[in-house]
């Protein structure tokens, strides 16, 4: 495994026309140089991630998904809007260089970034990479406290008061994510229907301090400095960025957590290597954001059930796309299990939650 996140050929069914985009490129920037190639980012299960390259300069290309999307999903200029907006006062967040909707060069909006070198992590450390236990912590740590700050930046001094409604969010969030489970709902998935009702029964009162919530804040969208993997260069995939309870932030965060100590079947579904010595657990983790935010938190089962929840919800969208022959990436196929695992989780957390 590389140490830096390298792209690769294009997968078979999602090519660009290599020729429109680079005329719209090298137009829109005035940047005539060297060799044009793209080449495609393989991880990921949502939107699709590009590697443009116009001679030294190296870029990002973000477009939707082919296939059935969920209607409010990839709104690729609601991202440009938010990276434009954040990235002057939160440089973690990449620039955003382009933007087009013009159906003549892919069919579907799309936007260009600047690409942030650097390391992300999958599942496991890439074995050119050392990471001690006290850098493993410090990491966690440094993740945390990116969280927080950004959780209070100022949303309305920087033009995005009209990204979410804070009220109701949580409520609307439930709700939205019960429908569009059912709607994603193929005969081979549990329908999750005791979970969302203790969701909806449960549901926690109005937070008094709203703010921008990533929705996707996770290892994996994390670019480290190679010189320093405990230091953090970039955040990426703003897709579902929204204003709203930073909790639900934090939840959403620790679906993808698995801890050591986690069942077997529940470290099937780890992604990330965040049970590599000196990386906080769970509840370490909530402890050190309660810590740097000053926030309440009474309980985060709440939070973290919603957050498995979702997550399924994600998959079984994705999932969706290749049961119905809408894809043909085969790493699709094996989310079905994910759902079913995330289920088993969430309920258990409801079985020893004392809401």
């Amino acid at each position: 495994m590389a140490m830096m996140d390298e792209p690769v050929n294009v997968r078979e069914g999602e090519e660009l026309d290599s020729r429109k985009v680079e005329t719209f490129i090298r137009d829109s920037l005035q940047y005539q140089d060297g060799e044009f190639f793209i080449k495609q980012y393989p991880s990921g299960f949502s939107n699709l991630t590009y590697m443009v390259k116009a001679g030294n300069r190296e870029m990002v290309l973000r477009r939707p998904p082919f296939g059935k999307k969920a209607k409010t999903a990839h709104d690729m200029s609601r991202e440009y809007k938010i990276l434009s907006a954040l990235h002057p006062v939160f440089p973690l967040a990449p620039k955003p260089l382009l933007y087009s909707e013009d159906p003549e060069i892919m069919g579907c909006p799309f936007y260009v970034m600047e690409r942030i070198p650097g390391i992300i992590l999958r599942k496991n450390l890439p074995k050119e990479m050392t990471l001690r236990p006290e850098d493993a912590r410090s990491l966690c740590e440094n993740m945390i406290r990116c969280l927080n700050t950004l959780h209070t930046i100022d949303y309305r001094k920087i033009g995005l008061d009209t990204l979410g409604k804070p009220e109701g969010y949580v409520r609307r969030q439930v709700e939205g994510w019960s429908a569009r489970y059912r709607d994603a709902r193929t005969d081979d998935a549990p329908d999750f229907e005791k979970v969302m009702a203790w969701l909806h029964e449960k549901m926690p009162a109005e937070t008094d301090r709203p703010g921008i919530v990533h929705n996707d804040f996770k290892l994996d969208n994390v670019v480290l400095n190679p010189a320093d993997p405990k230091e953090i260069k970039g955040i990426l995939d703003w897709e579902m960025a929204t204003i709203g309870d930073p909790l639900m932030d934090l939840g959403g965060s620790l679906a993808y957590w698995v801890d050591r100590d986690d069942s077997e079947e529940h470290q099937l579904m780890r992604l990330l290597p965040t049970t590599e010595k000196g990386m906080m657990t769970r509840k370490e983790l909530v402890a050190f954001y309660r810590q740097v935010s000053g926030r309440k938190i009474e309980t985060m089962d709440y939070y973290f059930c919603f957050g498995l929840f979702k997550l399924a919800g994600i998959a079984q969208q994705i999932y969706y796309r290749y049961y119905h022959g809408q894809t043909k990436d085969k790493r699709f196929a094996m989310l079905i299990g994910a759902v079913m695992i995330l289920e088993k989780v969430a309920s258990k957390v409801i079985e020893k939650s004392d809401l």
